[in-house]
C-alpha cells in the first residue's frame, strides 16, 4: 500500500530537473547591448563585420563584454549602458546604412544553458519598459483611395464598350458618370454591374443621364479590412528594422492598431521608423556612359550617378519612367519562363498607362528600381540627442525589358526567393495603404519597470511566505511536503513560460500569485481527508491511501472549473487579460501535478512502503 513504480519516480525527477535548467536563465539578468541587423535589402551578414565592430571599438577606448554574430544579426554586450550609449554613434557610423543599429538589453544567460535552447522568460512593456503606441486608421480614405482606382478602370471599360462623351468625376466615395443620352447610361449601367462585382449602381434621372457607383458593403469592408491588414504589415516591417525581440503590433477593435516594443530604450527610433516616408523611382540605364568617368565627377549631363546595395556604382537616365506612388500591390513569386525569382507588381489606372506609354519604345534595355528613403536620424553626442535629415537612395534592382508593360508586371533578374520577397515587401511598404493617425503614445520607463518587477515579486515571496507558515504550522510534516511541492510547481511555471517563451505582465505576475493560494487547495482538501479518515478509526497507511483517492474527484472539479474560466478569458480578453488567462492555466495544470503527484510520492517514500505508523503528523 502507498507504493509508486519506479517510472513514476524517474517522471518526477526528469520533471524536475528540466524544470530547473530551463527556469535558471531568468535568474542572470540581462546586459546593456547594441543589436546590429541586417537591413531588408539584405541577405546576410557580411564577412569579417564583428571585427569591423570591435576595431571602432577600440579606436575609440570603448570597452565590451562580448561580439557575437548569429544569422542575420550580431550582439555587442557591455558592462553599463554609459558605455553602450557612447558605442552606439560609433558603431553607426563604422556600419553605415546597410546594417540597423539599436539599444537593447540581451539576456546574459550563460552559453551552456543557450545551447541547450535555455532562455528567459521575455518581459511585457509594463516590465521592461518601452514604447506604446495606439494608431486609428482612416477607413473613409481606404474607401475613397479604392474607389480612385476605380476611376481609371471605369472610364477604360467605357472606352471598351464605345461609349462617348462621357464625363467621370470622383466625389468621396462615390463615382459619378454622366452620359448623353438615357440609351448609353443603360448600357454602361449593365456593363458595369457585369464587369464590376463590388460596386453598387444606381441611376440618376433627376440630375440627367446620370449613374453614381459605390462599393457595396461587403466589398467596402474587405477594403477597409484589407488597409488595416496592409498597415499592420508595413509597420511592422518597419519595426523589425530596430532589431527588438517581441514587438507587439495587433489590431485592436476594427480600425485601430497597437504598437508596443518592450525594452526600447531610445524611444525617438521608433518613431522614426514609424514615419519614415519611403518611395521607388523606375528609372533607363545609362548603357553607353562610362562609369568609371562618372564616379571621378565627369557624369553626363543627360545621367546620374547612383550606387547598388553592394557598392557598385551604375549610370541611371535622369528622366523618371514611373514613382512608386502608383503601386497598389506587389507579390513575390516564380516566373514562369525562367523558373527564376520574380515579383509581380500592380499599378494603378493612371499609372498603368503612363508606364505603358514609357516602356513602348524601350524594349530591350535595362531598367532600375531606386528605393528612396527620407528619414530623422537621431544621434547620440554628449548624452544629447541630436537630429538630422538623411536621404538614402539605393539601386535595389536592375532587370531588361521583355515587352512594353502596363498596369501590371514583373521584376526578374533576383537572385533568389528571399531576395524576392524582400523586395516585394520593400514596395508594399513604400506607403501605408491608408492614413493613420497616432491618438496614444506612451512611453514607459525602465525604472517603472523594475519598481513593478520589484512589487510583483514581493507579493510572490508574501503570499509564497504566508502559505509556507500557515501549511507547517497546521499540517506539521505533512505541511513542510506541501510547501516542497508549491516551491517546485513555481519552478515549473517559469520554466514553462521560458521555454514558450511567453511574455509575463504584470497581470502574468498576478496570475501566478492566485496560482500560489490556489496549489495548496489540493493539499489542503488531500490532508483534511486523511484526518478524516483518521478519526474514523482507519490505520494511517489506510488513511492516507484514502485522502488521495477520495480527494481527487473534488480536486479535479474544482480545478477544471477554474481552467473553463481561464480558457474564457483567454479567448475574449485581450493584452493583460490574455497574460492573466495564460498564467493562471499553466499554474492550474502544474499545481495539479505538484499536489498531488509530487506530494504523494514524497508521502510514499516517508510513510509508505508497508511501514507500521502509530501516528502521522499531520
Amino acid at each position: 500500500m502507498n507504493q509508486y513504480p519506479i517510472w513514476k519516480y524517474l517522471i518526477i525527477v526528469v520533471v524536475a530537473l528540466t524544470a530547473l535548467v530551463y527556469a535558471a536563465p531568468n535568474l542572470f539578468g540581462e546586459d546593456p547591448a547594441l543589436q546590429i541587423s541586417v537591413s531588408a535589402r539584405k541577405d546576410a551578414m557580411d564577412k569579417g563585420v564583428d571585427a569591423q565592430a570591435a576595431t571602432a571599438l577600440k579606436a575609440n577606448n570603448l570597452a565590451y563584454k562580448s561580439i557575437e554574430v548569429s544569422g542575420r544579426s550580431m550582439m555587442i554586450r557591455f558592462d553599463n549602458t554609459d558605455i553602450q550609449l557612447k558605442a552606439y554613434d560609433v558603431i553607426r557610423q563604422a556600419m553605415g546604412n546597410s546594417y540597423v543599429v539599436a539599444l537593447n538589453l540581451a539576456p546574459a544567460t550563460p552559453n551552456w544553458l543557450r545551447e541547450l535552447g535555455a532562455l528567459p522568460m521575455y518581459l511585457g512593456l509594463d516590465l521592461r519598459g518601452g514604447v506604446h503606441l495606439l494608431m486609428e486608421v482612416d477607413m473613409q480614405a481606404a474607401v475613397e483611395t479604392a474607389m480612385e482606382r476605380y476611376v481609371g478602370e471605369l472610364r477604360t471599360a467605357m472606352r471598351s464598350e464605345k461609349i462617348r462623351g462621357v464625363r467621370v468625376s470622383r466625389d468621396a466615395d462615390k463615382v459619378s458618370l454622366q452620359y448623353r443620352n438615357i440609351a448609353d447610361r443603360d448600357r454602361a449601367a449593365e456593363a458595369i454591374a457585369e464587369q464590376f462585382r463590388d460596386l453598387d449602381v444606381k441611376s440618376r434621372d433627376e440630375d440627367g443621364f446620370r449613374i453614381e457607383v459605390m462599393l457595396t458593403e461587403a466589398a467596402r469592408i474587405e477594403e477597409q479590412r484589407k488597409a488595416l491588414k496592409q498597415n499592420i504589415t508595413t509597420l511592422r516591417n518597419r519595426v523589425n528594422e530596430l532589431g527588438v525581440a517581441e514587438p507587439i503590433i495587433q489590431q485592436q477593435g476594427e480600425r485601430r492598431i497597437v504598437v508596443q516594443i518592450p525594452g526600447v530604450q531610445d524611444p525617438a527610433r521608433v518613431k522614426e521608423i514609424l514615419s519614415a516616408t519611403a518611395t521607388l523611382e523606375f528609372r533607363l540605364v545609362d548603357e553607353n556612359g562610362d562609369v568609371q568617368a562618372a564616379v571621378q565627377g565627369r557624369v553626363p549631363s543627360t545621367s546620374r550617378l547612383y550606387y547598388e546595395r553592394n557598392g557598385a556604382p551604375i549610370l541611371l537616365k535622369k528622366r523618371v519612367l514611373l514613382t512608386g506612388d502608383s503601386i497598389t500591390d506587389a507579390s513575390s513569386g516564380i516566373d514562369s519562363q525562367s523558373g527564376g525569382s520574380a515579383v509581380t507588381i500592380s499599378l494603378d489606372g493612371k499609372g498603368g498607362r503612363k508606364f505603358s506609354r514609357a516602356t513602348r519604345d524601350v524594349v530591350g534595355q535595362l531598367m532600375s528600381v531606386v528605393y528612396i528613403e527620407n528619414k530623422t536620424v537621431t544621434h547620440i553626442r554628449d548624452g544629447k540627442q541630436v537630429k538630422e535629415k538623411q536621404r538614402i537612395e539605393e539601386v535595389i534592382n536592375v532587370a531588361r525589358i521583355r515587352e512594353q508593360l502596363g498596369a501590371r508586371f514583373q521584376i526578374t533578374g533576383l537572385d533568389n526567393t528571399r531576395e524576392a520577397r524582400n523586395l516585394a515587401l520593400l514596395l508594399r511598404a513604400g506607403a501605408l495603404a491608408a492614413p493613420i493617425d497616432i491618438i496614444e503614445e506612451r512611453t514607459i520607463g525602465p525604472s517603472l519597470g523594475q519598481d513593478n518587477i520589484d512589487q510583483g515579486f514581493l507579493s510572490v515571496v508574501i503570499g509564497l511566505v504566508l502559505v509556507l507558515i500557515f501549511m507547517v504550522m497546521w499540517y506539521k510534516s505533512f505541511g513542510m511536503i506541501a510547501n516542497t511541492a508549491l516551491a517546485l510547481n513555481l519552478v515549473i511555471i517559469v520554466a514553462v513560460l521560458s521555454m514558450l517563451q511567453a511574455t509575463l505582465t504584470l497581470p502574468g505576475i498576478a496570475g501566478i500569485v492566485l496560482t500560489v493560494g490556489m496549489a495548496v487547495d489540493a493539499n489542503v482538501l488531500i490532508f483534511e481527508r486523511i484526518r478524516e479518515e483518521l478519526r474514523a478509526g482507519n490505520s494511517p497507511q489506510a488513511s492516507i491511501s484514502a485522502g488521495y483517492e477520495k480527494a481527487f474527484s473534488t480536486i479535479a472539479d474544482a480545478n477544471i472549473t477554474t481552467l473553463l474560466a481561464a480558457l474564457v478569458l483567454f479567448g475574449f480578453g485581450t493584452g493583460p487579460i490574455k497574460g492573466f488567462a495564460i498564467t493562471l492555466s499553466i499554474g492550474i495544470a502544474t499545481s495539479m501535478f505538484t499536489a498531488i503527484m509530487v506530494t504523494r510520492s514524497i508521502v510514499n517514500m516517508t510513510y509508505g512502503r508497508q511501514r507500521r505508523l502509530g501516528k502521522l503528523p499531520i
